[in-house]
């Protein structure tokens, strides 16, 4: 049991006195004791040093011996013997008011609080049985202005007569209500709300609106008719007693029970209520008989069992029994105000009996929580802390999570796997204390288990002063413990193990499964294994969550507001993570960091592996700190290279996972295990993943794949991607050209028509390539030979970056094949003249000659100035003109060099179509006198032509000049007509008052203006800016 509360009796009437205590009231360190013959005892309460003790630490020995000699509980201060005729029924105080209020033979009466003189008796009393006052404070709706108004309840058989005072003032009114049956108690709800309990139920009264609630509850509280909800059938021992053996009917009791709730018996039958009337929906409590007296004693309830001469404190949450306090003949509960501080919350009732009154000590509430722990009474613990304020604990935050994780161990040795994992994830438990939980299966070395079954392997006793202490084995012996002492499912931490399992009884007393035990908990096995690690899981996915609020993947810690928030605002979350106490140097924050990641990374691939293998590849896919050692034995003792390959990528141990892949790729019967992994298509999908930096491993792996599929093995540096983009091309370049020069060809143009690199290596590398093909001739048919001469030729003519002069020396000048070519090298170094010759006399092709004259004449022309607008870029017969293409093509066929001849055809076709862009004195010049007029028809056709389509050009510009030229002046003149647009001469502007310059917002006066030509108006000063 639980010592919450210690009885010291400190008013004890003696033998010789007759009388009786029959009420008591304590306020301050006052206690006015009422007795059965009138007289009135007024004590002064001392506090003594064991109750200082408690809560302030302990006395010394001398303290404990001088007060014991020096000083008493309470000292008698005065006796009013004439306070009343009649015995003192209820004592209640308004400090407010200096008021004293006395029951006394069925009327209220005033006292003066100083001299216990009677001021009045309240003769609407009459026939009183009992008594409420409240003090509040409430605000004036109408000024705001806070007043505290206290408030006296008289019940008068069935009437409820209210009193108030407002700030020491009492009203001259007085209201009352009248209720169904004669009123037992009275209960203050709240300041505006009466609880009275009559013969048969429970009423609310709204003291402001005169509202009655009527109260539904159980048996013998009340409710509808034809209800019968108590346990008993509403009829309880006393009820029974009452009925058939002449004895009195239960008292309906109630108190307050913290914020908001109160509680209601009769009889042995309980309700929960807020302090609208509505009931909370909770348990009743288990009493065996009716208590004569309750209360709420912060944070306790208390329940005086006056036939058993005991008083029980139970937790109001859970309702179990916690303390029960032998007090003979008690018979009354004296409890102060509800609404007195937290500093003195739960100290000091009192407990009386006809000659005596107990003060009840609490004990600190410290050692409460200490005791349940060591009881194994978790739960009770744990209600405990959530209802006591953090000022009145010592680290209740701490305390609450330890206790928790204590209780989780112990659901988790019950086999209640998914209820301890969810406490653990509840409170953030450290990983490494729940990983010990689990066999060397799930938790590698770490394991409790392992260490106790390697202990038991070799002799040694698990138990000896060199074991190192596991978290959970004490939480196992602290269930049992718990079992033992509760012997009942009070608690759900106390709960007996499942009856599948057979016990056996063991030398040292206690009880063990004959499944294997140790003593770090039940050693799982079998479903029970997969069970909690299935259960496992979740909490390690969450601790994963929390970690990467710390850790980049790489394993430093996060930037400046990472720091920030490791370091100040989450300490105690990272300490969570740590297991231990952060140390104060970052570098060792982020170590304990890093192997509390690794711990939970490879722990969660433990239970991957074990409950559900399709898992663990997903998990490689993210950033991970598994142990690759442990990894790798998982996988290669089942089989899973795929998945093994993945988690070497994501822990960028690349090397490992290339020579892996060209293992299994280059197996001519690849096994159904590594089937995957059969060919290079694995091997250069994971090529094509590696950044460029990674070039030397890229090529040295990326050699096998081009020689079994080079046209797949070249994807790994042709695929349309970035890391193949990025990649070094030289080097590419350079390991290609050793392999094949058909892949270095297929690499360049990749590089250059693709990828439109402007390197003029490159270019000068494929140039010299397509000529050496040339050369060699080592073609299979004519059709490839023919198609390698049309990539040349397209080459030579769309690459600009290539260096003519080298390419042209690698050409031969007497072998047909490389007419052409030498032609285009030609033009890029601008000797057309050589390059015409190679088309006229070599090639003897005058539509190809006539084409390189086309593109020649269409590059310059594209080159050249733009001309203005309506000329024509024709030419005439001025002397600077330059020279065309077309007039060398003609010198060419008209006057060749020897020994070749004239060639009339083509040069007059030529004229025929080209003449105009000649000049006609030079081309006249070439034209031999033998040659007939006739024959240049066609060409003086074009001439002329040409000369006037110029002057038709000139004359329709000057038209169109004049017409807009006579369109502006018009407009400026007359206007253009359209509404609010230009007026010409006549156009105006109104500049009214509120007219502002559109430049400095100001208003124009008497300034100079400007108006646009769009009718702004600005200061003429501000046209300018």
């Amino acid at each position: 049991m639980l010592s919450a509360f210690t009885a010291r009796p400190i008013v004890e009437l003696k033998q010789r006195d007759k009388s009786k205590i029959e009420s008591i009231l304590a306020y301050g360190d006052r206690l006015l004791v009422g007795l059965s013959h009138g007289s009135l005892r007024v004590y002064r309460v001392n506090e003594l040093i064991d109750e200082a003790q408690s809560h302030h630490g302990p006395a010394t020995e001398d303290q404990t011996h001088s007060s014991s000699a020096k000083q008493n509980a309470v000292d008698l201060m005065r006796e009013e013997e004439k306070f009343s005729k009649h015995k003192i029924d209820q004592l209640a105080v308004i400090k407010e008011a200096n008021l004293l209020l006395s029951l006394s033979n069925g009327l209220v009466s005033t006292h003066d609080l100083q001299t216990y003189e009677l001021q009045e008796t309240l003769l609407k009393t009459k026939g009183a049985t009992t008594f409420a006052v409240t003090s509040n404070i409430f605000k004036d709706p109408s000024t705001g202005v806070p007043s505290i108004v206290s408030r006296l309840a008289v019940a008068v058989k069935r009437r409820v007569i209210l009193w108030s005072w407002h700030d020491s003032e009492l009203e001259p009114d007085t209201a009352e209500h009248t209720l169904v049956t004669g009123i037992k108690t009275l209960t203050w709800a709240t300041g505006t709300k009466l609880l009275a309990g009559l013969t048969s139920s429970y009423v609310l009264v709204d003291i402001e609106t005169s509202t009655i609630t009527d109260i539904v509850g159980p048996g013998s509280i009340g409710g509808a008719p034809g209800q019968d909800g108590g346990r008993f059938g509403g009829v309880g021992v006393s009820t029974i007693n009452y009925m058939g053996l002449g004895g009195a009917a239960p008292k309906p009791l109630a108190t307050h029970l913290g914020e908001g709730q109160l509680l209601l018996a009769k009889d042995i039958n309980t309700l929960f209520i807020d302090i609208e009337g509505q009931s909370l929906g909770r348990r009743q409590i288990p009493w065996a008989i009716a208590p004569e007296a309750i209360g709420y004693s912060y944070p306790y309830l208390l329940a005086l069992q006056a036939t058993r001469g005991t008083l029980e404190v139970r937790n109001p949450e859970t309702l179990t029994l916690l303390q029960t306090i032998s007090l003979p003949n008690a018979s009354q509960l004296h409890i102060s105000q509800p609404n007195i501080s937290l500093a003195h919350a739960g100290k000091g009732f009192l407990v009386v009996s006809e000659r005596c009154v107990w003060r009840m000590g609490a004990l600190e509430y410290d050692s409460q929580i200490d005791a349940l722990v060591d009881r194994g009474r978790l739960d009770e613990a744990i209600s405990l802390l959530g209802m006591l304020e953090d000022a009145l604990l010592k680290d209740k935050e701490g305390r609450l999570r330890e206790i928790k994780m204590l209780k989780a161990q112990n659901l988790f040795d019950l086999r209640r796997y998914r209820e301890s994992l969810d406490l653990f994830t509840e409170v953030s438990a450290p990983p490494e204390r729940v990983i010990r939980l689990f066999p060397p299966v799930i938790a590698g070395q770490l394991s409790a288990q392992a260490t106790t079954m390697h202990d038991d392997e070799n002799g040694e006793n698990p138990q000896g002063d060199d074991v190192k202490s596991v978290p959970g084995r004490e939480s196992t012996n602290l269930a049992k413990s718990q079992s033992q002492e509760n012997g009942g499912p009070q608690d759900a931490t106390v709960s007996h193990t499942s009856t599948e399992e057979s016990q056996a009884s063991t030398p040292d007393g206690l009880h063990t499964s004959v499944s294997r035990q140790t003593d770090g908990g039940v050693l799982l096995e079998g479903k029970d294994l997969k069970a909690a690690t299935a259960e496992l899981r979740p909490f390690l996915v969450q601790a994963r969550t929390r970690m990467q609020k710390y850790l980049n993947p790489d394993g430093t810690l996060k930037d400046a507001r990472g720091e920030q928030s490791l370091e100040v605002t989450n300490v105690q979350e990272a300490q969570e993570l740590l297991l231990a106490h952060a140390p104060e140097s970052r570098e060792e924050k982020r170590k304990q960091l890093v192997e509390t990641a690794k711990l939970v990374d490879t722990t969660l691939f433990r239970a991957y592996m074990y409950t559900s293998p399709s898992l663990a590849g997903p998990l490689f896919r993210l950033d991970n700190f598994c142990d690759p050692d442990v990894v790798k034995e998982k996988l290669v003792e089942t089989g899973r290279y795929n998945d093994l390959v993945d988690f070497y990528y994501g822990k960028k141990l690349h090397e490992q996972a290339l020579e892996l892949l060209q293992k299994f790729g280059k197996q001519s019967q690849p096994e159904e295990s590594s089937s995957q992994l059969a060919g290079p298509q694995r091997t250069v999908s994971y090529l094509q993943s590696l950044p460029a930096e990674l070039i030397d491993l890229i090529l040295r792996f990326a050699d096998w794949p081009l020689d079994v599929d080079p046209q797949l093995g070249m994807e790994v540096f042709l695929a349309d991607s970035e890391n193949a983009e990025s990649l070094p091309r030289q080097r590419v370049l350079n390991f290609l050209s050793s392999k094949d020069k058909a892949l270095a060809e297929k690499y360049l143009k990749h590089v250059i028509e693709e990828l439109n690199d402007t390197t003029p290596s490159f270019h000068q590398k494929l140039v010299d390539i397509y000529i050496q093909g040339l050369k060699e001739g080592k073609f299979v048919d004519d059709s490839s030979r023919k198609q390698w001469e049309e990539h040349t030729l397209s080459f030579l003519k769309s690459s600009c970056c290539y260096q003519p002069y080298k390419a042209l020396q690698k050409l031969p000048a007497d072998n047909p094949r490389f007419y052409e070519p030498r032609a285009i090298v030609l033009n890029k170094m601008g000797q057309h003249k050589q390059a015409l010759e190679i088309y006229v006399f070599k090639l003897q092709d005058p539509d190809k000659a006539e084409d390189y004259c086309n593109q020649v004449q269409l590059a310059q022309t594209s080159s050249a100035i733009t001309p203005k607008q309506g000329q024509r870029s024709i030419a005439t017969d001025l002397e600077d003109e330059t020279t065309s293409i077309y007039h060398n093509l003609l010198s060419l066929y008209l006057s060749p060099p020897p020994p070749h001849k004239p060639q009339w055809g083509p040069a007059l076709q030529l004229l025929a179509k080209h003449g105009a862009r000649m000049p006609a004195s030079s081309t006249l010049d070439l034209i031999p006198e033998i040659l007939p007029i006739k024959d240049l028809e066609s060409y003086f056709r074009g001439r002329i032509r040409s000369a006037n389509t110029a002057i038709n050009e000139s004359r329709v510009t000057s038209a169109l000049r004049s017409s807009l030229a006579f369109s502006e002046e018009a407009k400026l003149r007359l206007g253009d007509g359209v509404p609010g647009g230009n007026g010409g001469r006549n156009r105006h502007v109104l500049i009214s008052e509120d007219r502002v310059c559109g430049v400095c917002y100001k208003r124009f006066g008497g300034s100079a203006i400007k108006v646009l030509p769009n009718n702004s108006v600005v200061h003429y000063g501000c046209s300018n800016q």
